[in-house]
């Protein structure tokens, strides 16, 4: 059996809520066999960060530079990049092998409110990275990141998002669970005008440490199994979906901790 090859290039988190863990959960849950170049250690756990280890770009460009060489690469995404040399390393390598879909999530705050990407880095991001992108996933604190303002309500989520396709001529995700609406709605907005909703019921209560990276890489699974980006979005938010409502929860002391659950049973 060959089964299609996505790479994740992300940051570990040791609590495997998030990051590479949980995109490697979420490619093995969808079909396809996950490969990793890690650009961080995380010390975290959900709503709270309390250490970050960066690794050397060359090492991360290494591993990126290794595993093409070695596999089939159907697709993959970018998660936790950190710093503006580790995202010049990813591209510099990244332009330098065959085009592939590329999903971008544009990791730059963790759900605890920690800062996950160094400010200086985002102009790298505009200049290198979206270019290289099939699909950038923002929710709406990366949304307000690249736009300079707060995103209240569906249409202003409407308009911020074919802003953004039209100024980078690539697809965008707007993400709009931070509006807390019930269903929750995300936008696809295409550089020809083109906007697609989805939605899902909104479940209060639990932490949503890692959907961000869940959906991104559940979209990339869908790209490397050869689905067109409107299915592959699809997909992924009904399977996010299902992660959610079916969370995990443990209780230690006194102290409640939330997951997605990547391997519940889906419909």
């Amino acid at each position: 059996m060959n089964l299609p090859v996505a790479l994740t290039i992300a940051g570990s988190d040791n609590s495997a809520g998030a990051g590479a863990q949980a995109d490697l959960k979420t490619m093995c849950a969808l079909g396809v066999y996950g490969v990793t170049a890690i650009t961080c250690v995380v010390a975290e756990v959900p709503g709270k960060v309390s250490a970050i280890q960066a690794i050397e770009p060359r090492i991360v460009a290494e591993q990126i530079r290794l595993l093409f060489e070695a596999f089939p690469i159907a697709a993959l995404k970018t998660g936790m990049l950190y710093s503006r040399e580790i995202i010049a390393a990813v591209c510099d390598v990244l332009e330098a092998q065959p085009k592939v879909p590329l999903v971008v999530d544009p990791v730059m705050v963790a759900t605890s409110g920690d800062p996950l990407l160094q400010p200086d880095a985002v102009a790298l991001y505009r200049e290198r990275l979206f270019p290289l992108a099939t699909l950038i996933t923002p929710n709406l604190d990366e949304v307000k990141t690249l736009l300079g303002r707060e995103i209240g309500s569906l249409e202003e989520m409407r308009r911020a998002g074919l802003e953004l396709a039209a100024a980078y001529g690539r697809a965008f995700l707007i993400k709009g669970g931070h509006l807390r609406l019930d269903p929750s709605v995300d936008l696809l907005c295409e550089p020809d005008g083109i906007v697609q909703e989805y939605s899902a019921p909104f479940v209060p209560g639990i932490s949503t440490h890692g959907t961000g990276c869940t959906y991104a890489a559940a979209i990339t699974a869908g790209l490397a199994k050869g689905l067109p980006l409107p299915a592959a979005v699809g997909a992924a938010r009904q399977f996010l979906a299902n992660a959610i409502t079916q969370y995990l929860r443990w209780e230690k002391d006194g102290h409640v901790t939330d997951a997605l659950h990547h391997f519940a049973p889906r419909p």
